[in-house]
């Protein structure tokens, strides 16, 4: 029994595509995307993408939508990304649902609208598609909504990495279950091996904090340095501590020091904070003051609550004017509501010293810099 050459497949499919058969069009738009049997032309891939999709071939529709979304090959055109979506997913294309369902939730290329975003995800969801699973619990997660477990949990009965790792940062915290280690541990365990950095990250802090079971530095070391290798910023400065600690390694200030700049330069704020206390307490580096305060003010803007309160000890220790007192109430009030009982007290202390127009004024502070690091924090986990 023969089989084809790609040449000859490609020849079949270009007839067969001249005569308006939109299944052999959206095959040759293939096969020029690709360059099997045909030279390589995403330009003639558009135009049979473009001849298929307007006889109503929805793999097409949703091909030219995702041209149109991403700008490949084209103009980026909000507006046409839609409308070829909307074709496609009208025809039951479960792909097409589930990017429609990502372009609603996201809000980027067009205007946010949750309930459009829902709907069209549930529908991938529900046929078993894993990606709109996954996609559908990240659509919950952003309003707090407990379904958001669910999806993420078919997610990764199916192998999904990153549903994996999210159903175990939920049982490492508690959120929306029971606290289970155990539980974390194998979620995290099954999500690290196929290569999730953040699931890598978390394993490796699951051995060498112990939680669960007994403490492994060796295979915190393997998991850490596994993801601190591909270049993730939470793992780069967990083992920065491990070696400034010489914990199953020679303590090495030198090497903690490198890995905290890699985590810092990514916008870690434990790492930044780490660098601060170094400049702070001349600890392998020249003490400087100056330069503790700006690392220390850059972990405080990334939400480290330690590093709040140092700032705001800092504006001040050269005496209580009202400029630096509001600004000082703002860090000490921030760090509160992140637990922070040195925050919680210092905002106490500091509120004695003011009026209440300042106070207003600070506690005006605290809302606009809290709402702002939650958009930040939601960029942040969307990319």
């Amino acid at each position: 029994m023969s089989t084809k050459t790609p040449q000859a497949v490609a020849e079949t499919l270009q007839k067969a595509a001249e005569k308006g058969n939109a299944k052999a069009q959206y095959g040759l738009g293939l096969l020029y995307a690709s360059g099997q049997g045909v030279k390589q032309s995403s330009r003639m891939a558009m135009v049979w993408y473009r001849k298929a999709a307007e006889q109503g071939h929805a793999g097409a529709q949703c091909v030219l939508g995702t041209k149109y979304a991403t700008g490949q090959g084209v103009a980026q055109d909000a507006k046409k990304a839609l409308n070829w979506y909307l074709k496609a997913a009208n025809q039951g294309d479960v792909r097409a649902q589930c990017y429609l369902g990502v372009l609603f939730d996201e809000g980027v290329l067009i205007e946010r609208d949750a309930l459009q975003a829902e709907y069209w995800l549930s529908q991938a969801a529900e046929t078993g598609d894993a990606e709109a699973q996954l996609q559908l619990g990240r659509h919950y997660d952003r309003s707090g909504n407990f379904m958001a477990i669910t999806w993420y949990r078919r997610a990764a009965e199916q192998g999904v990495g990153e549903a994996q790792a999210m159903l175990g940062n939920r049982y490492a915290t508690g959120d929306g279950v029971e606290q289970d280690w155990q539980e974390a541990f194998e979620w995290f365990l099954k999500a690290a091996e196929q290569g999730n950095l953040n699931a890598q990250w978390n394993l490796g802090l699951i051995y060498a904090e112990g939680r669960g079971g007994e403490v492994d530095i060796e295979e915190a070391l393997y998991w850490l340095m596994r993801a601190a290798k591909h270049g993730y910023a939470p793992a780069q400065a967990s083992l920065g501590m491990i070696y400034a600690n010489g914990r199953g390694v020679p303590q090495d200030g030198k090497k903690a020091l490198f890995l905290w700049r890699k985590a810092a330069e990514k916008g870690d704020g434990e790492a930044q904070h780490n660098i601060g206390y170094l400049f702070a307490s001349g600890t392998d580096v020249t003490q400087d003051p100056v330069e503790a305060l700006r690392w220390y003010r850059l972990a405080a803007e990334n939400g480290v609550a330690e590093a709040q309160v140092k700032v705001g000890l800092a504006c001040v220790q050269d005496g209580v004017a009202v400029p630096g007192l509001i600004e000082a109430y703002m860090w000490f009030s921030i760090a509160a509501t992140a637990g922070s009982e040195a925050g919680r007290a210092n905002s106490a202390h500091a509120e004695t010293l003011m009026t209440p127009e300042q106070i207003v004024e600070g506690q005006q502070r605290v809302s606009d810099w809290l709402a702002a690091f939650r958009v930040k924090r939601g960029s942040l986990a969307a990319a």
